[in-house]
């Protein structure tokens, strides 16, 4: 059985759980969930096709705040059960709606699952969102996935015996661990992705946006498939390649990473041609961004479907803005089908880490969450990841 709920160990107030009104909302939970289980999300009215390159423009800058500091440069992700909770998400009808992120490439692989109708990447680094933007720039230009990964990382194609489009992911990063970057096609491809955000997506770089952005693209020319998350500059052995996190399975022993199907890869790409990723700057606990991405997905008839925030409520709860942090989720346009997905990581290992990972990938329902907050059994980060909490299922 999953583990959902408190545990022996914590604090004796976080024991009480009441029973009764828990049951009867997980079987409307259930019975919505059998309800729609199948079935093709159809867009709200009001909810747009698509986002002019001015309008997504105009969004990223205008619902954004300014950049704050944080200590790693996220080239990568360094979650390696990401894919753990796939099968959970699917059980619960996470599907169309609104998705909210956090973090890098991650997200282009819930997005893939979740198949929303629009997503915001929410990052207090102003230097992530330049990251997006170039991938965003990427994804234009490269019609498939082995030319995705040709750009991102500069290594040309040759003209014979370069991967299919179709090409499996073990055949993708066989061929990209054992092809050469190339300074040229680094310059060329670094001119034709400043020339997109800037004229394609009509996104104005200032000098410190374009100096963030070389040093991003340089670091993926670089480091290629061995690229991975630093903290203060240093990356360190014990951090997940790029590499690995593409051939990441999940608890069945599937592949998930958005690059491992040409079919997640279009979806993926195809929002992003609709311009509807759309990077903001922001903290969790700030005054301005989440809240307005919250204004804007109301007044368009958008509901959050899922909510990716990594493990950044540890550093809310350490900075003293996680009340803030709640208050903007209170703002958020939410149902009882509505799901954070959480990293559980940390000074103290979590109950549901499986062994070979860092962290632990969690869900937990966004309604239960406002609720256990408004009854204050959040008094710490370890309190909020282990209380009413969904597991991955084993298979």
């Amino acid at each position: 059985m999953n583990q959902i709920g408190h545990f022996p160990h914590l604090p004796e107030k976080n024991h009480v759980v009441k029973i009764s009104s828990l049951l009867g909302f997980f079987i409307v939970l259930i019975a919505t969930a059998v309800t729609t289980a199948g079935q093709t999300p159809t867009r709200g009215q009001g909810q747009p096709e698509s986002l002019s390159a001015a309008e997504f423009s105009r969004l990223s800058r205008e619902l954004s705040e300014e950049g704050g500091f944080f200590r790693s440069d996220n080239f990568t992700s360094n979650e390696t059960p990401y894919l753990h909770v796939v099968d959970r998400l699917r059980q619960y009808g996470a599907t169309g709606g609104a998705y909210i992120g956090v973090g890098p490439e991650q997200n282009f692989t819930y997005i893939a699952k979740v198949r929303p109708r629009i997503a915001f990447i929410v990052d207090i680094r102003r230097q992530a969102i330049i990251q997006h933007l170039m991938y965003k720039a990427v994804f234009h230009l490269s019609t498939d996935r082995t030319q995705f990964l040709s750009r991102l990382l500069s290594k040309p194609l040759p003209k014979e015996k370069a991967p299919v489009p179709d090409a499996t992911v073990d055949e993708l990063l066989t061929f990209f661990s054992n092809t050469t970057g190339d300074d040229q096609a680094y310059a060329a491809n670094l001119a034709a992705i400043r020339k997109a955000i800037q004229e394609d997506f009509q996104f104005p770089l200032s000098e410190s946006d374009q100096t963030s952005l070389e040093f991003v693209y340089k670091t993926f020319r670089t480091e290629g498939l061995d690229i991975a998350f630093r903290i203060n500059g240093s990356g360190g052995g014990s951090f997940p390649t790029l590499k690995d996190l593409i051939a990441q399975r999940d608890l069945n022993g599937k592949l998930g990473n958005f690059l491992a199907s040409s079919d997640d890869y279009n979806f993926v790409r195809g929002l992003h041609r609709k311009n509807l990723i759309i990077p903001v700057v922001g903290d969790f606990g700030g005054k301005k961004a989440l809240a307005a991405v919250g204004d804007y997905l109301r007044k368009s008839g958008f509901t959050v479907t899922a909510f990716y925030t990594s493990n950044v409520e540890q550093y809310l709860f350490d900075g003293g803005s996680f009340s803030a942090f709640a208050n903007n989720v209170r703002k958020l346009p939410i149902n009882d089908r509505s799901l954070f997905i959480r990293s559980a990581s940390g000074r103290s290992s979590h109950p549901a880490r499986l062994p070979g990972h860092r962290s632990a990938t969690l869900l937990q329902l966004m309604m239960v969450f406002m609720r256990d907050f408004d009854e204050g059994r959040y008094q710490n980060y370890y309190e909020l990841i282990t209380t009413n909490y969904i597991a991955a299922e084993k298979p």
